[in-house]
């Protein structure tokens, strides 16, 4: 099963934009498409997991525990933290590298911060 990716409202679209043009075949849906602006983390995790898509978060201050604490209860599809201290470059590259040699399957309830 191929990855699919989810931004957060707080992810920089740039990102999204350079993952999409060096890869059109990579499924990577807006947060402006998901209507996620000033939804809790709870329901964006949510929504990403019905959807099974691996949340993308420049959030290190709240995701991680929100993910914790719907992992006990809930499936999740993954979420990635994004340092806004990486350059856009090394995220792009990291996210491909992600998409091509890992299967949806394996980021199911793990969290994981890039640089990987």
């Amino acid at each position: 099963m191929s990855i699919c990716y989810q931004a957060d409202a707080d992810l920089n679209q740039v990102i999204v934009t350079g993952v999409l043009r060096r890869e059109p075949k990579i499924d990577f849906q807006t947060a402006f498409f998901a209507d996620l602006k000033g939804v809790k983390d709870s329901e964006v995790l949510a929504i990403a997991a019905q959807q099974k898509r691996i949340l993308v978060s420049h959030d290190r201050k709240t995701m991680p525990t929100e993910f914790a604490k719907f992992i006990t209860n809930n499936q999740s599809s993954g979420v990635i933290i994004v340092s806004r201290k990486l350059s856009i470059e090394v995220v792009i590259e990291e996210l491909l590298l992600i998409w091509t040699v890992s299967s949806a399957d394996e980021w199911i309830d793990r969290i994981a911060k890039l640089p990987l």
